[in-house]
This record gives C-alpha cells, sequence and structure tokens, in this order.
C-alpha cells in the first residue's frame, strides 16, 4: 500500500467551488484507489481511465508495483494532463471526450471516478446526446434526473471486454436517483455485480462534499444472484485493500463489515441502503398522513418577501398568506407565530405572494408584477407552466412539516404558527385532523426509530444528510410498538390501497 495522502483541498471561496461542480473534479484518495486497482488488475495488460483526472489511478499502479500493466487515460481537461505524474514509459494519457468521442475498442480493465455533474448543470445539447447513448447501449432512455457520471458508467460497461472487469466510484444517487431502477435492471441482467463497497461517514472518500460515495466492483460475464456488499468505517486503513487483493476470500476485518446481499433485494432496497426487511414493518407513514411538497414559487426572491417589502409595495393583505422557506428559520420542532414574528423582525422573508388566476389586482400589485416580467420570470421553466404566470400553487396549511434535506437535527415540526412551507420543507397531512392525534403522530415521528428508518427510503449526501422525496416519505416505516404506543391504531389501509380512518366508538 501507499503512503498516506491528505485529501482533496476544496476551495473556500464559492466561484471556485463552482468551477469544481461544474467539472466534476473530485479527486479519490488512494487507499480506495488502491483497493479499485486491485480488483482490475488481476488478469490484464492495460488499465484505461476514462477520467483520469490527477492520476489517482495511475499512481496506485505504479505503487502497487506493477510494471507489466500499461495505463491509458482520457480526459477533457488538459490541464490536469500536464501533470508530472504522466512521465511515466508505460503511461499514454490524451485529451478526449470519453462521452461524445469515445476509444474505438474495448478493453479488459477500466477503473474511474467519472466526472460528478448533477443533471441541472448539463446543457440541453448535451442532455440529447446522452439520452441517444443510453437508448443505443442500454434500449431504453434514463430519466433526465441522471447525473453525467451515470452515462460514463454505461459508456464504460459498453467498452468492457468479455470477462473483463470495471470499479467505479460513485455518488450514491446512482442507485438511489428516479433512473435507478432502469439502470440497475440493465445491469443486473447484463453483468456480473461482484462487489459493492459504501463508506460510513466518518470513512468519506470525498469530506466535504455533498455526496455520499460508493464502490461497484462490476465484471463482464454471466450475471449471478448475490453479491458482496461490505461497509467501510475507517478511512485510511488497509483492510478494504485486503479484502479486494484475497479476491472476497478474507472476510474478517476490524474496520470493514462483509455482507453476503441476495441482488434482487440489493437493487429493491438500493445498494447504498443496508439490506432491510420491508415486509417486517406492518405500518409506514401513509396509514396515516399524505405528503406532499411544499410550494414551489419559481422566484423565491420575487414571490418571497420580507415584511419591509410587502409594506414598501403596498400589498394589501388578500394577496398575501404566511409562508416559511428555509430549514435553518426553524430551530426547534415546533413552529409557532412567535417564531414567525422573530423571522419577521430579523427582516427574514414570511410572505407569500399569493395572487389567483381570477383575482383583480390593485395598481400596486400589478406595477410590482411588471417588474418580474422584465426580471424575465415568465420566461422561467417552472413559472412558464402557470396561467398566468404569477398563479401561485395551491396548498392547504399542513400540521407538519418536514425539512426536505436533512443533517443530523432532521426531525418533523408541528406547524402551530400555520404557515405553508416553501420547497424546503414536505407538507406532511395527518388524516384524522384533531388535535390529540396530530400530537401522537408528531411525537411517534420524532421517535428515534422512524428518523433512523429515514435512511431507508431517503436519498444519502455528504456529512449525514439525507433527502427524502414525498413518494419516498410516504413509505416511512413505523415500528408497530411505536404505533401502539402513541395509540394510532385508528387509522388502517383498506386492502383496496385506499385509506380508511376509523374512529373508535365510545361508549
Amino acid at each position: 500500500m501507499g503512503k498516506i495522502k491528505t485529501h482533496q483541498q476544496l476551495p473556500t471561496k464559492w466561484s471556485e467551488r463552482e468551477i469544481l461542480r461544474d467539472k466534476g473534479q473530485f479527486w479519490t484518495p488512494n487507499w480506495v484507489a488502491e483497493a479499485m486497482v486491485a480488483y482490475i488488475t488481476e488478469d490484464t495488460d492495460l488499465v484505461f481511465d476514462p477520467a483520469t483526472g490527477r492520476g489517482a489511478f495511475y499512481e496506485a499502479l505504479t505503487i502497487l508495483n506493477k510494471p507489466q500493466i500499461s495505463f491509458y487515460g482520457t480526459d477533457i481537461d488538459a490541464e490536469v494532463l500536464a501533470d508530472e505524474i504522466y512521465n511515466g514509459t508505460n503511461c499514454i494519457v490524451e485529451k478526449r471526450d470519453f462521452i461524445k468521442n469515445p476509444p474505438k475498442r474495448k478493453f479488459k480493465a477500466i477503473v474511474a471516478n467519472p466526472p460528478y455533474i448533477r443533471h441541472h448543470r448539463i446543457d440541453e445539447e448535451t442532455k440529447e446526446i446522452l439520452k441517444k447513448l443510453s437508448i443505443n447501449i442500454t434500449g431504453d432512455k434514463i430519466d433526465g434526473r441522471a447525473g453525467y457520471h451515470i452515462y460514463f458508467l454505461i459508456q464504460a460497461l459498453n467498452l468492457l471486454e468479455q470477462d473483463g472487469k470495471l470499479a467505479f466510484i460513485m455518488p450514491a444517487d446512482t442507485c438511489e436517483g428516479k433512473f435507478a431502477k432502469n439502470l440497475w435492471k440493465w445491469i443486473s441482467e447484463n453483468f456480473c455485480i461482484d462487489c459493492v463497497i459504501t463508506f460510513d461517514e466518518k470513512a468519506t472518500p470525498f469530506p466535504n462534499v455533498d455526496t455520499n460515495a460508493i464502490v461497484f466492483l462490476i465484471k463482464n460475464s454471466k450475471p449471478v444472484t448475490s453479491l458482496y456488499w461490505v461497509k467501510a468505517n475507517e478511512a485510511y486503513s488497509t483492510d478494504l485493500f485486503d479484502f479486494i487483493s484475497s479476491k472476497f476470500k478474507k472476510q474478517k476485518f476490524i474496520t470493514l463489515g462483509v455482507f453476503n446481499r441476495q441482488l434482487k433485494e440489493g437493487i429493491a432496497t438500493g445498494f447504498s441502503r443496508p439490506e432491510q426487511n420491508h415486509n417486517g414493518f406492518k405500518f409506514h407513514l401513509n396509514d396515516f398522513a399524505n405528503v406532499m411538497r411544499g410550494i414551489a414559487t419559481g422566484s423565491n426572491e420575487f414571490f418571497f418577501l420580507t415584511a419591509s417589502q410587502v409594506k414598501e409595495i403596498n400589498i394589501p393583505e388578500e394577496f398575501l398568506k404566511r409562508a416559511i422557506g428555509r430549514t435553518k428559520d426553524v430551530t426547534e420542532s415546533i413552529l409557532t407565530l412567535d417564531d414567525v414574528h422573530q423571522l419577521e423582525n430579523e427582516n427574514r422573508p414570511t410572505y407569500l405572494l399569493s395572487i389567483k388566476g381570477t383575482d383583480h389586482v390593485p395598481l400596486s400589485v400589478s406595477n410590482y408584477l411588471k417588474i418580474g416580467e422584465k426580471m424575465g420570470l415568465p420566461n422561467r421553466a417552472l413559472i412558464q407552466q402557470r396561467k398566468p404566470w404569477y398563479k401561485m400553487e395551491k396548498r392547504e396549511v399542513p400540521s407538519l412539516l418536514f425539512a426536505y434535506l436533512g443533517r443530523r437535527n432532521t426531525r418533523f415540526i408541528k406547524n402551530e404558527a400555520a404557515v405553508l412551507p416553501l420547497t424546503g420543507f414536505l407538507c406532511v397531512y395527518p388524516l384524522y385532523n384533531d388535535k390529540d392525534f396530530v400530537d401522537k403522530l408528531w411525537q411517534a415521528l420524532n421517535h428515534p426509530e422512524p428518523l433512523e428508518n429515514l435512511k431507508l427510503v431517503g436519498k444519502s449526501y455528504g456529512s449525514g444528510a439525507i433527502k427524502v422525496e414525498p413518494n419516498n416519505l410516504s413509505k416511512l416505516p413505523i415500528p408497530e410498538h411505536i404505533v401502539k404506543q402513541f395509540d394510532l391504531e385508528r387509522q388502517y389501509k383498506t386492502t383496496s390501497g385506499q385509506l380508511g380512518i376509523f374512529r373508535e366508538q365510545e361508549n
């Protein structure tokens, strides 16, 4: 194993970080890179890295002392390819776009940390190219919310020789996103998934980056029904390297959890999550509540206003609704009107401009809407779907709120202030709306066990953050003993799938 390196030093300036995010450049630490290279180099004379960057995998190959194996790398960034590390005699790197102009050959060994570029940073022309690439290789299009890294994986698998091996380090959304089901159906039916490696928060390969990493070890051979699922609990340990170097035979380690897992279950649960017996849960949140996302304004800076802005623009009360926007504005598990007034005193926005399509607006509001038109708001993707463009989405006030992206202090919030939430929150509407039931449901949901179960339904991000979409929050498992503890069994889910409510009969 090689010498210990420090992690990539991320820029502290927002603008410099944005450049990194646009390029998707986050370097792989050596303890992970060497383990990945160990997997692919058993029977090959050439290693191919389609996103070679600063040369983490070439350096790993060098450190592992395999002079008989040559290295071929591509990247679109000429600056990183000029790094002095690439001066070796058995190394060739070239500036090449792996997606738009891949090599015209296949490889026995492919390793990569592909550029992590989320879908909203991809231009429309490139998205069309990615769509065609997916259809040509997999026979189906991938959901448009897939990031650039997903197409790197598809392209690489397509260039993998028979019995060749691939090692990719990817973000957790690879098996959690909307596209994951179709993606892994194609992979699992055409390739052998040998091993999936996940990382504990304290062992993350990319500290301070908003994603959790997963390593996929895949072979181009007949699919099998089980795989090894590994949890690395300590960074810079040699255990991961030793496990892979032993061809998965050595499985007793201090810093690794090694589990044999059924492929079908892993795909259904999501490889980023540990194995779960979902059939063991009788109750889920959708037995007791409906979930919707908060209001998407399309332009919070225009529609979400402070009290001073409301006064300055002279917006009448009937065109306003009290609202909450940022999760950081709600610090406790109960939100009261006093909390909203405190935010108002701090000049935080607490008013939502809410106009119906049929409303006759006064001159002051009409003039303000003209400012929005000059800003180009009617042409924004979300807003242009509304008729008229300033018509606001409608939501009933939810009794409970849930923070959309939880980071350590994840909780359900009782909405005693009766505010409408924007998209930083999810709306939770208890099916039985008396105060007693709402209080009991709120207490039950904030019990440590349901909060821990959020990991089963959410997308995992860096630093312990979990993002939960509305449909997934509805599936949140609630242990039966907690349902009984808080007397929630008055509700049930009918066999037809329709939600019903039974109120206990009073004697």
